[in-house]
């Protein structure tokens, strides 16, 4: 192989060649037209421009408050559990995790709720727990622990 026996594998279409006369359809003014701000050099278009009027997410009002605080929690119900795990079992985060029962991603814990019934004795690793879920859990044999 030698350099000058190398081709492009990827055909690129020519650049456009502006400014070669009127018979090139993209003379004089370089397809640009006569005045304004688009004739002008740097001339560019911000995204939304609606040619002077106030564009649409400025006459849109703002609504609400996001707290930068907020904390997203995972919610786990107890009938969930009773249905994946065995009599005995301790469930923590890392369990439901290998059982593909919560995802992991932007979650600030993992909280217990009380819907559905739970009939086995598990002992049960948390952030939080309902008072519900705390009942429902202890009436069943099995212990909650906070982290």
């Amino acid at each position: 192989m030698k350099l000058h026996s190398l081709t492009n594998s990827v055909k690129r279409p020519s650049r456009k060649r502006v400014g070669r006369g009127a018979a090139s359809l993209s003379g004089k003014t370089c397809g640009r037209g006569e005045n304004g701000y688009g004739s002008r050099s740097g001339s560019k278009r911000r995204a939304y421009f609606e040619g002077g009027q106030i564009p649409l997410f400025r006459r849109l009002p703002k609504r609400g408050f996001k707290n930068p605080n907020h904390k997203e929690f995972t919610l786990v119900n107890v009938s969930t559990l009773d249905a994946n795990f065995e009599n005995g079992d301790t469930v923590d985060r890392a369990a439901l995790l290998a059982k593909s029962l919560i995802n992991d991603e932007k979650s600030a814990g993992l909280k217990i709720l009380a819907d559905g019934e739970i009939s086995k004795s598990l002992t049960i690793v948390a952030d939080r727990f309902s008072k519900a879920a705390i009942r429902k859990v202890e009436e069943a044999g099995g212990a909650c622990k906070t982290v």
